[in-house]
């Protein structure tokens, strides 16, 4: 069966790059379907809204607002913003096309009007696929980016009124773990449970690059790292989300060993903090290095040896990394660092790729560091690459959203 596929989305996508999304869409893409998205360009571009073609990929990139890496007044206003945006853009580029299957994600939360659209349009025939890759607006209550009362409650039970009707709308929602979709039926009782199943984040594999490990000293020295000791790296955001201050407290109790290094490397808002405390400290055993090119971060992870997970104590939600993929891509063991709520480190310590650590408790962080230290890491790596061949390539995420199309 070969279908029109409608993907919403507020992340740039590539199919030519390298992406949980971009790895998604390439894959309908080979099995035949003609593939329809639309995605932000941002005003920082400066470019205006412009359509891109690529054998069977249609990528409409909607001018919008900042979205990322701004204020948070710009940001809020540019996702509420992004659905009369998207609507317009939609019925002008792709008025004439009848969609058989429409995808989204979250964030954001405010598509529902072009989801509607786009499906009326069809005829009402799409079947709706909602990949929730976040939990909102509960994970910023969980912050404490918004409350229950005041103008911030007011927020609140808007964006909240808005996941329901997006739950409402999706004939189908997909969540990234088994706890994501009990805590999504505990908390949200007017969903029927049987429209909620398990579509993980996913990557294709690639061959394997034979000439990185063989370059493993050049990497490492480019970088300033040790070329004789384990080395843990954390890659990805560094936001409010991945709890920074208590990463930090990590950093610091570890800060003098002599048996393994760390390495962490990204952006986001509390990079400079993390900075600071880098430039005052000057720790002998952590390299600190801003966001680098794909690429290279990738070149950079398949020398290291051990993943790093971090994640704020006070999420009540199961949060599910997506860089944890890159590590099992790369065979290599884990530790997940995160609140008690977020089940990747019951997953990888009852699969035997890693180990699980609660993300208040400093010297709990030191001991599971031994641990991984005095564990056979390469056998671990193994296990994860395996775990990951299992269940994240990207077909599972595409026969998962088929099978209800067949």
């Amino acid at each position: 069966m070969i279908m029109n596929v409608l993907f919403l989305t507020m992340v740039n996508v590539d199919v030519n790059n390298r992406g949980i999304y971009n790895d998604l869409m390439r894959k309908f893409r080979n099995e035949g379907h003609q593939v329809y998205i639309v995605c932000p360009v941002e005003r920082r571009s400066g470019k205006k809204t412009y359509l891109t073609k690529d054998d069977n990929v249609f990528t409409l990139h909607v001018r919008t607002l900042n979205l990322q890496k701004t204020n948070i007044i710009e940001k809020g206003i540019g996702q509420l913003l992004l659905e009369p945006t998207f609507k317009i853009a939609l019925k002008r580029y792709f008025g004439e096309v009848r969609f058989d299957l429409i995808l989204y994600s979250t964030p954001p939360i405010t598509f529902n009007n072009v989801i509607q659209y786009a499906k009326s349009s069809s005829e009402n025939n799409a079947l709706n696929y909602l990949m929730l890759k976040d939990i909102f607006p509960q994970n910023a209550l969980d912050m404490g980016m918004l409350r229950k009362t005041g103008v911030k409650g007011f927020l609140y039970r808007m964006f909240r009124r808005k996941e329901e009707k997006l739950y409402a709308l999706s004939d189908v929602i997909g969540c990234m773990s088994p706890a994501n979709v009990r805590f999504l039926i505990e908390h949200n009782p007017q969903v029927n449970p049987d429209k909620v199943e398990i579509c993980p984040n996913s990557v294709e594999l690639i061959e394997e690059d034979s000439e990185t490990p063989l370059r493993r000293n050049e990497i490492r020295s480019k970088y300033n790292l040790p070329l004789d000791k384990p080395i843990f790296i954390y890659g990805g955001n560094l936001g409010v989300p991945q709890g920074i201050p208590f990463l930090i407290d990590c950093l610091e109790a570890n800060a003098n060993r002599d048996d393994c290094h760390f390495v962490v490397v990204g952006s986001g808002t509390f990079y400079q903090m993390l900075e600071n405390w880098y430039n005052k400290r000057k720790p002998k055993a952590i390299t600190l290095l801003s966001g680098l090119p794909k690429a290279d971060y990738d070149q950079l992870v398949q020398v290291c040896d051990v993943g790093l997970i971090f994640l704020d104590y006070r999420f009540t939600i199961p949060n599910f990394p997506s860089r944890l993929l890159s590590y099992l891509e790369y065979k290599m063991p884990v530790i997940a660092c995160t609140d008690p709520n977020c089940d990747t480190g019951t997953i990888a310590e009852e699969n035997g790729f890693g180990f699980y650590s609660p993300s208040n408790d400093v010297q709990a962080f030191t001991d599971t560091v031994n641990r991984l230290l005095n564990s056979d890491m390469n056998e671990m790596g193994g296990k994860a690459y395996e775990f990951l061949k299992r269940n994240y390539l990207v077909e599972n995420s595409y026969d998962a959203i088929m099978k209800h199309l067949k």
